[in-house]
């Protein structure tokens, strides 16, 4: 009875890793069912209701533009030539010098979409879609039509607010919140592609904060099918809500390939919300030129980690009043931590004009709050003076450089300031850091270390200093064609 009793025993022992993994595996499938049953839940049956319900918002846009008179000559008849007269009576059949060959003005056509933002008729489009038009008409997914006034345009975004007047209240859009899109969330673009008006299309959100070559890109990738025609029409989310304009396309073909954008409503409220109010952009300016903070860059400085911007120069602005300096390493905006240039370009530019915010700056190894107040980037723009250009080193081998101190006649040939300082670079060698970093030949070296440099001495002393504050590199700032930059230099070159 012992041994059988042990024998039962051994047995369900044995058994019960099985029963573990059967139990663990139909545990792992039921959660597998669940998350697919969920899933398919959150995935929409159809996008039908959603189109019914935003189209009377959609608008395509044909613009009119007038093109000059052209005037081709036509074949070139040698004088006297037997088909002289015949070309002449062809080319001029009534004798008054405008013959087939002579065209006067014609119109050019222009497609595009839009959508309505408000009752009373103002219409959100892109710039190019409306640009140079002499006449913008606008039609309704009822039929109508209506002719639209350009209220104001911003090509730094590509957006353009349209005014329409109608007896009645118009249906209209409202706009939803793009920084609470996700990548993976569905999306539908609705708009006039090719021509094919009102024509709806859907995926999903591909990616988030892509920026194509303006200062204040904030674009939605999208593989929602996006063409020519599709300029300036809405991207929804799933409630309706306007998170983007769409407004490009990457392909080699010129038709979709699954990779477009559309500005997000974060940036295009504000832009359009000022295009309403003044009829014009009105961004705050700080006043600075600046570049990222590179590793070796934060390493030079002291910095714990390579993020913020970092000031190469403080032209006559908002930022020189308030006491800001070159190298100094802007951590924060208005509270508001700043990751890198474009960040903090796209955050200045969102405040209002005249403003006075807190900006958080990092200088000589401590933090300073400075109290700016911004002026305004569209008057300021060309005004700033140009600076002196330049780039490196001195009459003497440092760091891959040979650096001369400054003279008249390198003024004269660099075309500096008769007043410039610093140390003219005259050659770098070619397999020096220095030369991968971009230095070359006539840059002027203005700093080392954040302190000003007129001589090799100079040079030399920052770069002991830096070596005995047990740092690893220099930072150098250098400038060429009235461009600042600041360069980061390893130290164990020699």
């Amino acid at each position: 009875m012992i041994a059988q009793a042990s024998m039962a025993q051994m047995e369900s022992q044995r058994g019960a890793p099985l029963r573990l993994a059967l139990a663990a595996l139909m545990a792992f499938g039921l959660l597998v069912l669940q998350a697919a049953q969920a899933w398919a839940q959150d995935r929409p049956d159809t996008f039908a209701d959603l189109a019914e319900q935003v189209s009377p918002a959609v608008v395509n846009i044909t613009t009119s533009t007038r093109i000059a008179r052209q005037t081709n000559q036509g074949p070139v008849v040698p004088e006297g030539s037997p088909f002289e007269d015949f070309f002449r009576d062809f080319l001029d059949p009534e004798g008054e010098g405008e013959g087939p060959m002579d065209r006067g003005p014609r119109r050019s056509q222009a497609l595009g979409s839009g959508f309505v933002v408000s009752s009373d008729g103002y219409i959100v489009t892109n710039n190019h879609v409306i640009a140079n038009a002499d006449e913008v008409l606008v039609e309704f997914f009822s039929g109508g039509e209506l002719e639209a006034e350009v209220v104001g345009t911003d090509p730094n975004t590509d957006l353009a607010l349209l005014k329409v007047e109608s007896d009645e209240p118009l249906p209209f859009v409202p706009w939803g919140d793009s920084d609470a899109a996700r990548v993976g969330d569905w999306v539908m673009a609705m708009g006039n592609p090719l021509g094919q008006g009102f024509s709806v299309s859907a995926g999903i959100v591909s990616a988030r904060g892509r920026a194509l070559s303006g200062s204040y890109d904030d674009y939605i990738q999208t593989d929602a099918a996006i063409n020519r025609g599709n300029s300036g029409g809405p991207l929804f989310n799933m409630d309706g809500e306007v998170i983007g304009v769409n407004t490009a396309i990457l392909s080699p073909t010129g038709g979709s390939i699954g990779i477009g954008f559309a500005m997000s409503s974060r940036v295009a409220t504000g832009v359009i919300d000022q295009l309403e109010r003044f009829g014009e952009t009105r961004r705050g300016w700080l006043g600075v030129r600046i570049q990222d903070v590179t590793d070796d860059v934060a390493e030079a400085i002291g910095l714990e980690t390579a993020s913020g911007a970092l000031v190469t120069d403080v032209p006559e602005g908002p930022a020189e009043e308030a006491g800001m300096e070159s190298g100094d390493v802007i951590l924060s905006f208005d509270g508001e931590s700043v990751a890198d240039t474009r960040e903090l370009v796209r955050r200045v530019g969102n405040t209002e004009v005249g403003a006075t915010v807190p900006v958080e700056v990092f200088r000589g190894g401590e933090t300073e709050t400075l109290q700016v107040t911004l002026g305004r980037r569209e008057t300021a723009e060309g005004a700033i003076p140009a600076a002196a250009p330049a780039d490196e080193p001195i009459e003497m081998e440092i760091l891959g450089l040979s650096v001369s101190t400054m003279t008249d006649e390198l003024r004269e040939q660099l075309g500096l300031e008769d007043d410039a300082e610093g140390l003219v670079v005259t050659d770098v060698a070619d397999d020096a850091e220095a030369y991968e970093k971009g230095i070359r030949a006539g840059d002027v070296i203005t700093e080392a270390g954040q302190q000003k440099v007129a001589s090799a001495a100079d040079l030399e002393a920052q770069i002991e200093a830096a070596r005995e504050a047990g740092r690893k590199s220099i930072l150098l700032l250098v400038r060429r064609e009235g461009d600042p930059r600041f360069v980061a230099l390893p130290l164990d070159q020699g």
